[in-house]
């Protein structure tokens, strides 16, 4: 019996947060409420809050959930590289593949500027879970990096480059393409990580 309750609470758990994920990305996240999340589900509000304490929590267990799936899938191919350069493609692949994914990128985006105005998200969204973050960067690419240049940097400025895109591409600019963002990247790492860079 308590199997199928855990079952259950599984499934109820999935279909909230596809919910969320669907209405997230068609109305966006501030303006998608606890309430509207649950009755597109078909669940009344207590079975959210069985689960999470808040709409952010929620959002929260999306990304580590998303990322843990994007990272499995990079992690083993950056760790066999032969270079600087090899190991950043396989990290643009990656990017990338947050980028191509058009409505989640511009909800996580609008996710962390939320973030922005609370001291306790803004801390939970610099945590490696939630976010490419310098430290994951540097431990990434710090085996291949031969020169002086901290990774971190390196991670924090390729961060910049791709969180500066996506901002980009949302607001429709439409000056920079994600080669553009990749190769300006590629070679600022090059430039720094690599002797005669």
């Amino acid at each position: 019996m308590a199997k199928k309750q855990q079952e259950k609470s599984q499934q109820t758990m999935e279909e909230l947060m596809a919910s969320a994920i669907e209405l997230f990305g068609s109305r966006g996240y501030v303006h998608t409420s606890v309430a509207e999340i649950t009755d597109h589900a078909g669940y009344a509000k207590g079975s959210f809050y069985r689960h999470w304490n808040s709409k952010d929590e929620l959002f929260l267990q999306i990304v580590e959930q998303k990322l843990k799936r994007y990272r499995e899938a990079r992690d083993p191919k950056v760790a066999g590289a032969a270079d600087l350069e090899e190991a950043m493609n396989i990290i643009w692949d990656f990017l990338e593949t947050i980028i191509n994914d058009r409505n989640w990128s511009s909800i996580f985006l609008e996710f962390t500027i939320h973030s922005a105005h609370s001291e306790i998200l803004k801390k939970l969204m610099n945590k490696s879970i939630y976010r490419l973050s310098n430290q994951i960067f540097a431990n990434l690419v710090r085996e291949h990096v031969d020169t002086d240049f901290p990774p971190e940097k390196i991670g924090a400025l390729n961060t910049a480059l791709f969180e500066g895109f996506l901002i980009h591409r949302t607001l429709g600019t439409q000056v920079l393409d994600i080669e553009d963002v990749r190769r300006a990247a590629i070679a600022l790492a090059l430039k720094n990580g690599k002797k005669n860079g």
